[in-house]
């Protein structure tokens, strides 16, 4: 099913998508693609053509498409420039590496999503899908009271939060965290008290309706105890529900 077209009469745009790819014919193939179902395409052939248009015009790019074997700067080097200039789009990784450290840097440095190469069109088209409606996912969330606010503490005030700007601190030391650790920590605030899966996780935290390892999900895990609970190896607040997941508790003292 294709997109409906979104025109100025409306008084929205068409959603605008930044393909950072060196090899054309990809680059053109994957284009012309998203432009039948209804999105306007940018192409850049390096990093530091697409990080001049994300400079000049922030607010214009809805998603982008960015492979990690660039030339002369990495996907991983754009990808940690965008989030370091604040930038929060959503960023969907290409590569053709298919190690688990390679995925695991790539969340580390604020992607999204990771699609290994070759990939099927039809996924690359469903991850674009993903990305693009989280927006209207959290809409959806807010609807039904399960979303937060900018700010959000917990602890008993030993951990604060702002998802709007990325700032945390733990007893008052500045955290930093990623882009995919902030939208993990945000999904877990905002089902606070209920036990979610790790298939859950995958779908609406990472967009994946499956994975290759589970352990993608339990590195986060172990990530949020280290930088939140008092006692990493006791967890208060990121507990496992055996045989079903993993249950938030904002302030165990309270229950």
């Amino acid at each position: 099913m294709k997109h409906p077209l979104k025109t100025a009469a409306s008084g929205t745009s068409i959603q605008h998508i930044l393909i950072v790819e060196d090899e054309a014919h990809l680059a053109i193939g994957i284009k012309y693609n998203l432009q039948a179902e209804g999105y306007r395409v940018t192409v850049a052939g390096d990093g530091p053509i697409a990080l001049k248009l994300v400079e000049d015009q922030p607010d214009d790019v809805d998603l982008i498409i960015l492979d990690l074997m660039l030339p002369g700067m990495s996907g991983y080097a754009v990808c940690e420039a965008v989030r370091d200039a604040g930038n929060n789009v959503p960023i969907l990784m290409l590569s053709a590496r298919t190690l688990s450290e390679d995925r695991i840097r790539g969340f580390n440095v604020g992607t999204d999503q990771y699609l290994e190469k070759p990939f099927e069109l039809d996924e690359l088209i469903s991850r674009v899908r993903n990305l693009l409606a989280r927006g209207a996912s959290r809409a959806a969330r807010a609807a039904n009271n399960r979303t937060v606010g900018d700010t959000y503490n917990f602890g008993g005030g030993r951990v604060k939060i702002n998802f709007d700007t990325f700032e945390v601190t733990v007893d008052g030391e500045l955290l930093r965290l990623t882009a995919m650790e902030m939208n993990l920590l945000r999904y877990f605030a905002e089902n606070e008290g209920s036990v979610v899966s790790r298939a859950q996780l995958l779908d609406n935290v990472w967009g994946m309706s499956s994975s290759p390892t589970t352990r993608t999900v339990d590195n986060f895990i172990v990530r949020m105890r280290r930088y939140f609970e008092v006692d990493p190896g006791e967890p208060r607040h990121f507990v496992s529900v055996r045989g079903a997941g993993y249950q938030f508790i904002a302030e165990p003292n309270h229950r």
